[in-house]
């Protein structure tokens, strides 16, 4: 079992022309698995779009963050993931318990799970009035290729984005991880080919994590030249608390918070992202209630 740190590398290869990140998520994915209690085929889902996130989040700035939403057509739903330029990511999906048979290749049919109809959206929180909304329909399902076509379309930047997730017989999660390489404008045509060959010959990322190989020898495969000019942790971390949910409780109004005391005596909240469950009890609800008429 590979025990490394999750981390986060970021670079740039072919003076400056080609922008790279590569990140090992397995800790981060493993957790998620364990408090959402998803099936193989859901944690690969949840896993990949999560290490997209984990990378996206480091191309924004200081207090700027996003979150993307998998709408496809299949079993498990809507998949939601949130992060930033710190490196905190969390996610969920609708339905954890979804596992599907293997799919041709003998991998974890992902796009079966996640559906090959719907769409992929994307919005960025860059402290503007209004957030940066991109949208794209799903391309394949599989994720990878899907924010392949994100990039080229909603942002004019070509891109090549591999994702993957190893699970264990026993469900847990072996490796997680991915890369992004960017191509920014002043690439030869000749440059192109290469790096789309170096891309398409490229092992699956889960093989490489599971042989051992550093986030930086992942990265010398498809770009010789690469220098890293910076690295970073990526960890779970969620934005709830008694006192968020508390105003959540708040903001339900009078009547509702009445029907809760009289009904059920207490209110349990649990939180989509983290499944962390918040217990409010018949005087605490009574205390809530004071402030939500006041």
């Amino acid at each position: 079992m590979d025990n490394k740190q999750d981390r986060l590398i970021r670079g740039t290869a072919m003076g400056g022309r080609i922008r790279a990140f590569a990140v090992r998520t397995t800790g981060l994915v493993e957790e998620l698995r364990q408090r959402h209690d998803t099936w193989p085929t859901a944690t690969a889902a949840l896993g990949r779009t999560l290490t997209a996130a984990a990378m996206m989040g480091t191309m924004l700035k200081g207090e700027e963050q996003l979150t993307i939403q998998v709408q496809g057509n299949g079993p498990i739903g809507q998949i939601v993931v949130d992060a930033n330029a710190k490196g905190d990511v969390r996610g969920y999906v609708n339905e954890p318990h979804v596992h599907l048979p293997s799919n041709s290749m003998g991998k974890l049919d992902v796009a079966g799970a996640v559906g090959r109809e719907g769409y992929l959206h994307v919005t960025k929180d860059l402290g503007m009035k209004e957030p940066y909304r991109g949208s794209i329909p799903i391309v394949s399902g599989e994720l990878g290729e899907d924010f392949t076509y994100y990039f080229a379309v909603s942002e004019q930047t070509p891109s090549a984005v591999g994702l993957g997730v190893l699970v264990a017989p026993d469900n847990s999660v072996i490796v997680a991880g991915g890369f992004i390489v960017q191509l920014l404008p002043g690439l030869t045509d000749e440059e192109i080919t290469l790096i789309e060959q170096a891309v398409g010959a490229m092992p699956p990322v889960t093989s490489l994590l599971d042989q051992g190989l550093e986030l930086d020898e992942m990265l010398r495969r498809l770009l010789p030249d690469v220098e890293i000019l910076e690295q970073m942790d990526v960890q779970f971390k969620c934005k709830c608390s008694r006192d968020r949910v508390e105003q959540t409780l708040v903001s339900l109004g009078k009547s509702e918070l009445e029907q809760l005391i009289e009904e059920d005596g207490k209110a349990e909240v649990v939180c989509h992202f983290c499944n962390e469950a918040y217990t409010f009890e018949k005087d605490e609800l009574q205390q809530i209630l004071e402030k939500a008429i006041h």
